[in-house]
């Protein structure tokens, strides 16, 4: 079904033009596909913008589905001769066409393209047919012609002119020469073979030398357009002497194949000729003859030698034969014509063209199978088999390819993606073709695959043992949880929180503490041993994905106790009661009233005689408390051991405990030196004290008279423990009362900070007083 319509477009002279559009469907493939060939023209120079057809009444589409469908157009030489207007259809210049530099002088020129709609994928062909205006003006290549002709030539011999050159076609081309009126000549048209006229000069009356040696002609090429443009050459004719034999070519037809990926320089023939005549009339000078501008450009002739070369390249995809004609002219003015026939020999020279349309970069890594990724087109200027293209892409990827119409290709997906196992990939499109020697073209489409939200936060353990010492610091970091994630984004960030214990008597809000980000497990209170020596909770990791995906592990702490070492000790069965089994020290790193302790020397004494009865093996415990809040304590357990065989002479009295004793560790000897220090400030101190008060006793009877004590003093303080050795806490401080009363030992605090006991008076008679050396 075809159909006209006037189309506007602004042109000189031009204001409307016709367009043609052929009609009709065929499927292809299962896929619908459009083989008819809409025509558009459009006349050159006509404005950017301007009208050329609306595709949405050829297509038969609403204006709303341009867009959705991502309709496009796309020119063979992949250049943006048009720009489609998605709100309303209608396909208008991108760029104002100049049919010479598009066409040259091809005739009729056609812009091919096609219409594109990506989804679902629909391709429709149409052309662009741009129609030739007169806006150039016919030129001779030579403004001024120069004849030789003799003054034998006899009337109707005819003389070849240059052609006039127009770069417009058709009707705007050369249609028509005029010479200016004259006696001797008149103006001839002849055809060439490719259609165009020439002009030839016909003498009609003998040239005499002597009267008129020298003409001058005016030639006027016409072209058709309206108004016809025109341009001009002068001829001169020079008179010549008789010259009566024309120069004659070895053949009338010279045919060359020439390879198209010839050098410059490259000597395409070397024609020759003969002239019987002899001096200035034998003599010959090769040139062209009525030759196209391509010509001109691409090929030169030697004026002398006849030989003809490459001045430009060849291009086989551009002109694949030249037509040229050549002529020699001897001294006379006499010439012979000769044609040379070059063909251009197609050769594998272009490798494949891929160009990308369109491509999904990223894709999500749950897409289905046969989503389209990419839109591409493969091209290859070559020819024959040349220019026949095989595409690949590499093997073992989830991606395959499908071809579609006139060498356009879609890549798709062919099975399901995973972004954990590979986020990117890199596919290499193979293009080869099947010229010798092959060209191959590779071009690389990097597709990268987002994430989705499939994999689950993983524990690096199913579960956690903890360990944490009673009596811990508030908030005090007992261990760390951990989990990963394979996603990306936000969909590997994971949070961490504490699962509601299955036992709800377990109070784990006030016992731990997690934190969301990186997993630390926090103690929130002090433990203690002795109340909760073990408890268990979930910890459960979440990502930030839609949905959110979660996992958990189990957590178990473990409280340990603050015993020291346990330690044993060797008793012999025999030992007395009283008998010193072993010491043992509590040091606190407090200070203050929270450095305080109830107990800290503490001796362990047998309690009665061991009797064979008893175990062999006894277990002691001893606890030891400071005095903070709240109260922090510790203990040791004993291990005593009841032995047979140690001899009694050998035990060791309990005065003799620390002569006997075995070299004590540095903290011990510190708290040895640190007490003897302290005892003898306090020895000192009682004395100055006494002797103090004894001068203010006497003050008036024996005039500022102090009394001096006399008689032996004991050297060591009395051990209220009973055990013949001094014990930290039992160490007191005395000092006697001097005067006329009653003589008494008076108790006055204890020298321990940490001893809080009540004041102990001691009450002495006289007699005991005596023994010190008072009288």
């Amino acid at each position: 079904i075809g159909k006209q319509e006037k189309i506007p477009f602004l042109g000189k002279g031009n204001p409307q033009q016709i367009r043609q559009v052929l009609l009709f469907f065929v499927f292809l493939g299962g896929s619908l596909v459009c083989s008819e060939t809409w025509r558009y023209s459009v006349a050159e120079e006509t404005e950017i913008g301007s009208f050329i057809g609306n595709v949405v009444k050829d297509i038969g589409l609403g204006v709303e589905d341009l867009a959705a469908r991502g309709a496009r157009v796309i020119f063979d030489d992949y250049k943006p001769h048009l720009r489609l207007d998605l709100q309303t259809g209608n396909l208008l210049l991108n760029e104002q066409p100049d049919r010479e530099a598009l066409c040259d002088l091809t005739e009729p020129c056609i812009l091919h393209f096609q219409v594109l709609l990506e989804n679902p994928l629909q391709f429709f062909r149409a052309e662009l047919w741009v129609e030739d205006i007169n806006d150039h003006t016919p030129t001779f290549t030579n403004k001024h012609i120069l004849l030789k002709i003799s003054e034998s030539t006899a009337p109707g011999t005819s003389f070849q002119m240059d052609s006039a050159q127009d770069l417009d076609v058709g009707k705007n081309g050369v249609q028509n020469y005029t010479l200016n009126p004259n006696l001797h000549f008149h103006l001839k048209l002849q055809d060439s073979e490719d259609g165009r006229k020439y002009p030839e000069l016909l003498l009609d009356q003998p040239l005499d030398r002597e009267k008129e040696p020298e003409l001058r002609l005016t030639l006027t090429a016409l072209d058709g357009g309206s108004p016809a443009r025109s341009g001009t050459a002068l001829v001169r004719v020079l008179v010549l002497d008789i010259n009566d034999n024309a120069p004659q070519f070895e053949r009338s037809v010279y045919e060359v194949p020439i390879p198209e990926n010839s050098p410059l320089d490259f000597l395409v023939v070397r024609v020759s000729a003969t002239d019987l005549d002899a001096g200035i009339n034998g003599e010959l000078s090769y040139s062209f003859s009525h030759v196209s501008r391509d010509i001109q450009k691409t090929f030169e002739i030697h004026p002398i030698f006849g030989e003809v070369r490459l001045k430009a390249f060849l291009d086989f995809e551009l002109l694949q034969s030249y037509t040229i004609n050549i002529q020699a002219t001897d001294g006379g003015g006499l010439s012979g014509k000769s044609v040379i026939l070059v063909s251009v020999v197609d050769v594998n020279d272009n490798p494949p063209e891929v160009v990308v349309t369109s491509l999904t970069s990223p894709i999500p890594e749950n897409s289905s199978p046969e989503m389209v990724v990419a839109v591409f087109s493969l091209r290859d200027q070559d020819s024959g088999d040349n220019g026949r293209m095989v595409c690949s892409i590499q093997d073992n990827l989830p991606f395959l390819l499908k071809p579609n119409f006139k060498n356009f290709y879609t890549l798709e997906t062919e099975s399901p993606l995973d972004r954990e196992s590979k986020a990117e990939y890199i596919i290499t499109i193979t293009v080869t073709d099947m010229g010798t020697p092959r060209l191959k073209t590779e071009h690389n489409i990097t597709v990268l695959v987002s994430d989705v939200n499939d994999n689950a936060p993983t524990f690096t353990q199913t579960s956690y043992t903890l360990w944490v010492r009673e009596n811990n610091s508030p908030a005090l970091h007992i261990g760390s949880v951990s989990a990963t994630d394979t996603d990306a984004g936000a969909n590997a960030q994971v949070t961490y929180s504490l699962l509601p214990p299955p036992d709800p008597l377990v109070p784990l809000a006030s016992l731990v503490s997690i934190n969301p980000d990186n997993g630390h497990l926090f103690a929130l209170t002090s433990l203690d041993y002795e109340a909760l020596r073990a408890f268990e909770f979930h910890v459960g990791a979440t990502d930030r994905g839609s949905p959110a995906l979660s996992s958990q592990a189990l957590v178990r702490v473990l409280v340990a106790d603050n015993a020291s070492a346990p330690c044993t000790e060797l008793v012999p069965r025999a030992a007395e009661p009283g008998y010193l089994v072993t010491k043992v020290v509590a040091v606190d790193g407090d200070a203050g009233q929270n450095a305080w302790l109830s107990y800290q020397l503490l001796k362990v004494r047998t309690a009665r005689l061991l009797s064979e009865r008893d175990a062999p093996k006894q277990r002691l415990v001893v606890l030891v408390k400071d005095n903070g809040e709240p109260p922090l304590s510790a203990s040791v357990t004993l291990h005593v051991l009841l032995v047979d065989g140690f001899s009694q002479p050998y035990l060791p009295a309990p005065e003799a405990e620390a002569a006997a004793a075995a070299p004590a560790d540095p903290l011990t000897v510190y708290l040895v030196v640190a007490l003897a220090s302290v005892s003898s400030l306090f020895l000192f101190s009682v004395l100055v004290f006494v002797a103090v008060r004894l001068c203010r006793r006497a003050g008036a009877t024996s005039a500022g008279r102090c009394p001096v004590l006399e008689g032996h003093f004991p050297g060591h303080l009395v051990d209220v423990s009973g055990t013949g050795t001094l014990s930290q806490s039992y160490q007191y401080e005395v000092c006697l009362t001097g005067g006329t009363g009653t003589r008494e030992f008076k108790v006055l605090k204890s020298v321990a900070s940490n001893h809080r006991g009540s004041m102990i008076n001691v009450e002495e008679n006289s007699d005991f007083l005596n023994g010190f050396g008072f009288n």
